[in-house]
C-alpha cells in the first residue's frame, strides 16, 4: 500500500511540475519523445515491411527446395564469377530427378517470359508473365482457382493448347463474364482457357498470380526453348511434411550430381536454393536497421534523460524544507529515494506516452495514404520499457542526494 501511495503522490508531483512550469518540463521530455518516437517509429516500419515480406516468403514453402543456376543472395561480396559458367537446369535433370527421388511430393519443371501481350478477339492485355510447367505443378505450389480447373494428366502429356490465366489477365480480358471455354491469342498461338486463379493482390516481392497465364510445359516446347537461358529454368522441389528439408536436399544434391556425373570433392555446379536463405537474409538486412534506429533514437533519448535530471535536481532543490520536515516526522532514506525515483519515471513515462501516441498518428496517415503500418504491442510495451529504464537511470542521482539530506539543514533552508 505505501508503494501504491508513493507510486500515486509522485505521479502527483510530476503532474503538477507539468503544470506549474509547462515550458521547462515540456522541453526537458521532448528529448525522450523524439528518442522513443525515432526507435518505435523505425521498429514498427521495420517489422511492417517484414511481416510483409516474410509472408510473401512463406508463398514459397517451407518444404520447397528450388534446383537453380544462380544462388539467391547478388548482393555484397557476391561471387557471381563462380556461378556464371553453370549450366541452367535441363529437361534431362528434370526427368533424373523425378525418378530418383523417394522423399518428395512433387517435382516441377518450370520457365517464365515476362513482358508479353495476351489478346481476346479487341481486348489485350500488356506486360502478362508467361509460365509454363510440368504436369507437377499444382503439387509444388498452392494453386486457388477462382473459376475452372489444372490441367489433366493427358493435357500435359499430350501438350494440349489450354491455359490457366490470372484473374487480372481474365478482368481485362473478358470484363466479368466467364473466362472458361474461351480461346485467347498467346505469342501467336490459340490456347483454351480452362481455369482462373483466385486474385491474391500484390504483395511486397511481387509474388502473385494474378498477372500470370500457365500453359502446359510440352505444349510450349513448340513455341520457345524452355531450356534457355532467357526464360529462368528452374526445377522446383516439394518435400513430404513428415521428411525434414535437410534430408529432401541431402536426396536432391546426391541424385543431381549422379546424373551430371560430378566427381567426389568437385564443387557442385547447381544452387538448392530454400525460403530460409532469404528469411536469414531479411533479418541481416533489418537487423542493419534496427541497429541505425538504436542509435539515432539513443541520442535523442540520452539528451532527454539529460533533462530530466535536471528537472530532479530543481525539484530537490525547490523541495529540500518539505524533505526535512518528511525526515523529522520519520520518513525513512528510502522513502525519500522512492518519491523522487517515481517522479522521475512518471516523467518519462509522459514523454514515452507523447513518443507514442506520435507515432500512432503517424501510422494512421500512412494507412491512410496508401501504405499500412501497424504499431505492434510489442513495441508500445518496448517504448514504455525504455521509458522507465530511463527514468530510473536520470532519477537515481538526485533521489539518492534527496535521501541523504539532513533533516535539520533540509528544514533551514
Amino acid at each position: 500500500m505505501i508503494i501504491l501511495r508513493l507510486i500515486g503522490e509522485s505521479f502527483r508531483f510530476a503532474l503538477d511540475a507539468l503544470r506549474q512550469n509547462k515550458t521547462r518540463t515540456m522541453l526537458s521530455l521532448l528529448g525522450i519523445t523524439i528518442g522513443i518516437f525515432t526507435i518505435i517509429f523505425v521498429f514498427s516500419a521495420v517489422d511492417t515491411l517484414r511481416g510483409k515480406l516474410q509472408a510473401s516468403i512463406d508463398k514459397l514453402g517451407s518444404s520447397t527446395v528450388f534446383v537453380q543456376k544462380w544462388p539467391w543472395g547478388g548482393f555484397g561480396d557476391y561471387p557471381w564469377w563462380k556461378y556464371v559458367n553453370r549450366p541452367e537446369p535441363s529437361l534431362r535433370d528434370y526427368e533424373g530427378l523425378k525418378d530418383r527421388l523417394e522423399y518428395v511430393e512433387g517435382v516441377s519443371y518450370e520457365i517464365s517470359a515476362n513482358g508479353r501481350t495476351i489478346k481476346y478477339r479487341s481486348n489485350s492485355v500488356e506486360g502478362g508473365a508467361i509460365r509454363a510447367a510440368s504436369q507437377d505443378f499444382n503439387k509444388t505450389w498452392n494453386l486457388d482457382f477462382q473459376e475452372g480447373r489444372y490441367f489433366t494428366e493427358s493435357e500435359g502429356k499430350s501438350g494440349s493448347p489450354v491455359v490457366i490465366i490470372g484473374a487480372d489477365i481474365a478482368d481485362g480480358l473478358f470484363n466479368g463474364e466467364p473466362a472458361i471455354g474461351k480461346a485467347i491469342s498467346v505469342m501467336g498461338r490459340r490456347l483454351t482457357v480452362v481455369g482462373v486463379f483466385k486474385k491474391e493482390g500484390e504483395d511486397m516481392m511481387g509474388m502473385s498470380q494474378d498477372k500470370n497465364i500457365l500453359m502446359p510445359l510440352n505444349f510450349a516446347k513448340g513455341i520457345m526453348d524452355v531450356e534457355s537461358d532467357r526464360y529462368d529454368p528452374t526445377i522446383t522441389v516439394r518435400g513430404k511434411d513428415y521428411v525434414a528439408l535437410e534430408e529432401v536436399e541431402s536426396e536432391i544434391r546426391g541424385a543431381l550430381r549422379g546424373i551430371r556425373r560430378t566427381k567426389p570433392g568437385v564443387e557442385d555446379d547447381f544452387a538448392l536454393n530454400k525460403s530460409t536463405i532469404a528469411s536469414n537474409q531479411l533479418d541481416q538486412m533489418f537487423g542493419v536497421v534496427d541497429i541505425a534506429g538504436w542509435v539515432i533514437g539513443g541520442f535523442s533519448i540520452l539528451v532527454g534523460g539529460f533533462g530530466i535530471a535536471n528537472i530532479m535536481f530543481v525539484s530537490v532543490k525547490e523541495r529540500t524544507n518539505i524533505i526535512g520536515i518528511q525526515k523529522s516526522l520519520g520518513a525513512k532514506n528510502y522513502f525519500i529515494l522512492l518519491q523522487f525515483l517515481f517522479e522521475a519515471i512518471a516523467l518519462c513515462l509522459l514523454g514515452g506516452a507523447f513518443g507514442l501516441l506520435l507515432v500512432y498518428l503517424f501510422t494512421v496517415a500512412l494507412t491512410a495514404g496508401g501504405f499500412e503500418m501497424t504499431l505492434f504491442m510489442k513495441n508500445i510495451v518496448l517504448g514504455f520499457t525504455i521509458s522507465v529504464v530511463i527514468g530510473v537511470i536520470s532519477g537515481f542521482w538526485p533521489a539518492y542526494s534527496a535521501s541523504r539530506l539532513d533533516p535539520v539543514e533540509a528544514i533551514r533552508s
